[in-house]
């Protein structure tokens, strides 16, 4: 047995594994690591890890005997399966108060299930978001740990040495017990599918009704990303743009138009749904990569179905622009707004006591959603604790009001053209709903109580008094024994 030197150990050597290892021995930690194939631990050693602080482990006994108490094990496999056979494989090996830490993207009802096993056996567990992708895992990524609270002060020093940092603080902080970490990572990436499809709903109008080349487009994403909308995502599409193959084309206009996805976008609208949170927004980007995916369906019917196609915009181009740039900004408050009120009703549910503010400055850096305003949303929280949501911020009040009508314009001109703006309208028709004290659901309950006996509450009575109305003269008195809200 080799004397413990090692303060981490790492199982997984692939992209997201390889650069957190190079982040950590960076940072002056000692790392020691492992593979399911062994062979990868050797070749890394020989090529990116070598004549570094790092440690490479023959088997799991290696990697666990090579560690300093209280062992801390990082797990950066696949989800689902691989993750229950590695912490079975690792309990008998480790001591009581060792921690066990999956870093992958993990369902988070199976993080607080593992979390609540790994506890049985006197161990301790952390399930953690990791985003940034590699450039973040190598150079700084967000992470939001949740899990064994007392796990905490053992793998802060190195969690909060490896991520991120905005105005010199860490975008790493504990998030709460059970899955609040891997739930909090999941709204993340939410939030990310709504920022992207935002993204390219604007691209598509600025291309196929405003006629824009793409080098038109890059200055466009150029200007925003020095103002409101400066953010990683607008970043990125900016360079993207702009980026050119070695015969002179633009790499974008060859990318054939179905998009993929790895599920958290979907967890998130699933939860959504449990909890009863109208996650419009980002459930809508699910749908468009979903239907983005019927590739051979779409072009058939595109050449059966009618429809009107863009007609080049012809008013003042530069007005319009301002406007998209505002529909944009105000579209991405909404799906921030819709993915903090998640946290919110999850947070009720499951007993975590979720630092709101402290989360949007876990994803000020490092991360994929990274933005200028999550500083902004901090200060909201800070200001008020219990902000229902960040919409009734005044600062986000204010921007909304002057986005608007460049919203409706852009929303109008878009549909008029027959131009599919899903995340863009869904965003419009939440921050219209939210806003009306009257929505139509006196009519929809009435149908419930005409076809389901379901009953009603009156305007003119207190809340929870329930009525039920004889519609056709042939019902009876008995009603339905729910009645949800």
């Amino acid at each position: 047995m080799i004397q413990p030197v090692s303060d981490i150990g790492l199982i997984g050597l692939a992209v997201m594994g390889e650069n957190l290892v190079l982040n950590m021995e960076s940072k002056g930690f000692y790392v020691s690591v492992f593979n399911r194939t062994v062979s990868k631990v050797d070749h890394f050693l020989e090529n990116r890890g070598k004549g570094k602080n790092i440690y490479g482990a023959g088997s799991l006994e290696d990697l666990v005997s090579s560690l300093k108490s209280p062992r801390k094990v990082f797990l950066m496999v696949k989800a689902g399966r691989p993750v229950d056979d590695y912490i079975d494989r690792l309990i008998p090996l480790l001591d009581k108060g060792d921690i066990i830490i999956d870093g992958g993207n993990t369902h988070f009802s199976d993080t607080a299930r593992r979390t609540a096993y790994v506890e049985s056996k006197g161990l301790l567990y952390i399930g953690t978001g990791v985003s940034g992708g590699e450039e973040g895992a190598l150079r700084g990524p967000s992470m939001m740990p949740g899990g064994s609270p007392a796990a905490w002060p053992a793998v802060k020093p190195i969690f909060q040495s490896i991520s991120a940092r905005v105005d010199g603080t860490p975008c790493s902080d504990w998030v709460g017990e059970g899955g609040a970490g891997h739930f909090v990572k999941m709204v993340h990436n939410g939030i990310e599918y709504g920022d992207i499809q935002l993204i390219c709903e604007c691209y598509q109008i600025m291309k196929d009704l405003l006629g824009m080349s793409n080098e038109e487009m890059h200055e466009v994403f150029a200007e925003w990303n020095e103002g409101d909308l400066d953010s990683y995502l607008i970043e990125i599409t900016r360079d993207i743009l702009a980026k050119k193959d070695e015969e002179g084309k633009y790499v974008l206009d060859y990318i054939l138009d179905t998009a993929g996805q790895k599920g958290t976008g979907k967890w998130t609208a699933i939860a959504a749904l449990d909890q009863g949170i109208p996650l419009t927004l980002i459930t809508e980007a699910v749908y468009a990569r979903h239907l983005s995916a019927q590739k051979e369906e779409r072009v058939a019917a595109s050449k059966i179905l009618a429809g009107p196609r863009p007609v080049l915009f012809t008013g003042d181009r530069k007005v319009f622009l301002e406007d998209l740039g505002k529909a944009l900004f105000a579209s991405k408050v909404v799906s921030y707004a819709q993915g903090f009120a998640l946290m919110r009703s999850a947070a009720e549910e499951y007993g975590w006591n979720l630092n709101y503010g402290g989360i949007a400055l876990l994803w000020r850096g490092g991360c994929i959603i990274r933005s200028v305003f999550l500083g902004i949303i901090k200060e909201a929280f800070d200001k008020d604790p219990d902000l229902a949501n960040i919409l009734l911020a005044p600062y986000f009040t204010e921007k909304l009001a002057d986005a608007q009508q460049g919203w409706r314009n852009v929303a109008a001109h878009a549909i008029a053209n027959g131009i599919p703006i899903p995340t863009l309208s869904a965003a419009l028709a939440y921050y219209d709903g939210y806003r009306a004290a009257r929505l139509p659901a006196n009519l929809l309950q009435a149908q419930r109580d005409y076809f389901g006996a379901h009953t009603y509450e009156r305007t003119d009575r207190p809340r929870g008094e329930f009525f039920h109305t004889n519609w056709t003269g042939r019902g009876g008195e008995t009603v339905s024994g729910t009645y949800t809200v």
